[in-house]
């Protein structure tokens, strides 16, 4: 399969006229030397532009898109603009895997894991009400619009493809040393409801909607928890594989080569194991990444370390910054337009439902599961303010190449007699993404410092944060022999009682104690790998 499908522009051929080379096509090159110049036009004004409040990395692909576009449109008399057609299999396939890879191999373990409760509510069932909201929504307004021939499905697609959000440009703002807990929360919610959206997806494509009743709602919410589990598992059982491999065989007393070489080549067939087996990649290659960063990582020589550390960061740069220049180009297929046939009042009338199913939904979730974790913390110092509330709510209104993807994959129908329809639905959803990105992207920044309180907090050591009956009961679990049968079962009442009142210190206290003991001398980590002569493993700087 052909990596890039390029459509040929005979405008733009002509510039190349006498190519030797027959077996590569004319188009193709062209098409490549295009986005490989935007790569590093992008690449050099994000640099130049890193310290203007206004503008991004994301933004400036964007835009640098939009500019490419509209030369293309008058170079060839506004009668094509797809430099690139828009593949599924490209976006899917090759430019979405390394990103939500490396976003789990770089993501900071203590600190996820800390918040892990909270992720899971906004990203999961925030989410999941995201998708009701937006779907009931857009069954009431959309039909008000003039569109007419959407199903059932069609409808709780637009709920699904609605939801899930690209918080790139707010994670560009956020710093993890002043705003830990923010940061934290806004980059694992937006990993984990990319993952969410795709399978709630996924699930509506499975489900048979001509006898709509509990039981079809039943099914939708058993297939989301079967392929939400099924993936997280598949992800872990691929990367404890990694480390027990790299571990036993010892690749690097020959060649480190072979370490970089195996590490990226596991995590990309988690991904590629997991559609084929019809499960989600994205949450797959997620969990692949961080048990890889706290196992697999840990086995491999100092060089290695270094090289897989800045490899997978920057293919995910690459990728990343590769589909904004695409969706901005994207949006300017006049072929698309010319299909839609909608009057400018219907399609804004359009964009904007959505853009509104969009705040609401997203309002539905934020503020009342933020209020309810409130009540249930029993420390103040990791509760969510109403500022940082506020803050998660916005970072989510941002949409991007996933929401564009998946409406492609649902209303890019040919030769059907809703196919002007589903052209106005799919231009609608790109100016969706492009208001969403452009406008709320670029008041990012000055609205987090306007709102936030910029002022970087002392480091607090984990233990401080520990409460005091929960690290008595560590200090007896870590002598029991001093300590009688009465004691012990006091011990034991106080784990359960501990483990209702704070769920997450003490899994994560317990999870260590089971991971120094088992895990860790099965498939390596830190403190269980060879010193390999020549290496410089003290110089890299651990992932945690």
């Amino acid at each position: 399969m052909a990596l890039l499908e390029a459509e040929a522009i005979p405008a733009l051929s002509r510039l190349t006229p006498h190519l030797s080379t027959s077996y590569l096509s004319t188009s193709t090159i062209v098409t490549l030397c295009v986005f490989f110049t935007l790569l590093c036009a992008c690449i050099v004004i994000g640099h130049l532009l890193e310290e203007n409040r206004w503008a991004n990395e994301s933004i400036t692909a964007l835009v640098l898109g939009l500019c490419s576009g509209v030369v293309v449109l008058l170079v060839t008399k506004f009668h094509s603009t797809e430099l690139l057609i828009f593949s599924e299999n490209l976006f899917f396939l090759y430019l979405l895997p390394p990103i939500i890879f490396n976003a789990g191999f770089q993501v900071k373990k203590k600190q996820f894991f800390k918040n892990f409760t909270t992720i899971l509510l906004f990203g999961v069932f925030g989410t999941v009400i995201s998708f009701c909201t937006i779907s009931v929504g857009a069954f009431l307004l959309i039909g008000k619009t003039g569109i007419v021939s959407l199903s059932i499905e069609d409808y709780l697609a637009i709920g699904a493809i609605l939801s899930a959000t690209d918080s790139v440009c707010t994670l560009q703002v956020l710093s993890q040393d002043e705003t830990p807990l923010l940061y934290s929360i806004v980059f694992g919610e937006g990993v984990v409801n990319d993952a969410t959206s795709i399978v709630l997806f996924n699930s509506v494509q499975t489900l048979d909607f001509s006898k709509l009743n509990a039981v079809t709602a039943l099914k939708l919410l058993g297939t989301f928890l079967y392929l939400f589990f099924t993936s997280t598992a598949l992800g872990i059982a691929v990367g404890l594989i990694s480390a027990y491999i790299i571990k036993t065989l010892y690749f690097g007393r020959h060649s480190t080569d072979r370490e970089v070489a195996l590490m990226m080549l596991m995590a990309y067939l988690s991904y590629m194991v997991a559609e084929l087996l019809d499960l989600s990649g994205i949450l797959t290659i997620f969990f692949c990444g961080i048990v890889m960063s706290h196992y697999t990582w840990h086995n491999v020589t100092g060089s290695s370390r270094i090289t897989t550390k800045h490899s997978f960061a920057t293919i995910s740069f690459i990728a990343e910054t590769f589909i904004f220049l695409y969706v901005g180009m994207d949006a300017l297929n006049i072929d698309k337009w010319k299909t839609s046939k909608a009057s400018a009042g219907t399609s804004i009338a359009l964009s904007s439902a959505l853009l509104a199913l969009v705040l609401i939904g997203r309002a539905a979730f934020v503020f009342p599961i933020a209020n309810i974790t409130n009540c249930i913390k029993t420390r103040g110092s990791t509760k969510i303010e109403f500022r940082s509330q506020f803050i998660i709510w916005w970072a989510g209104l941002m949409r991007g190449a996933v929401t564009i993807a998946l409406t492609y994959n649902q209303f890019q129908k040919s030769n059907d007699t809703s196919s002007q329809e589903c052209a106005l639905m799919i231009t609608s959803t790109i100016i969706v993404v492009l208001f969403s990105t452009l406008v709320f992207g670029s008041i990012t920044k000055p609205l987090i410092e306007a709102v936030l309180l910029r002022h970087p907090k002392p480091p607090v050591s984990d233990s401080t944060n520990i409460p005091d009956d929960l690290r008595l009961l560590f200090l007896e679990n870590e002598d029991p022999s001093d300590q009688g049968n009465n004691n012990q079962q006091f011990g034991r009442q106080s784990s359960l009682s501990l483990l209702i009142r704070y769920p997450t210190t003490t899994v994560h206290y317990f999870w260590r104690k089971f991971d120094d003991k088992f895990m860790r001398p099965v498939f390596g980590g830190r403190g269980f790998t060879r010193v390999v002569h020549g290496s410089s493993s003290g110089e890299v700087e651990e992932i945690s």
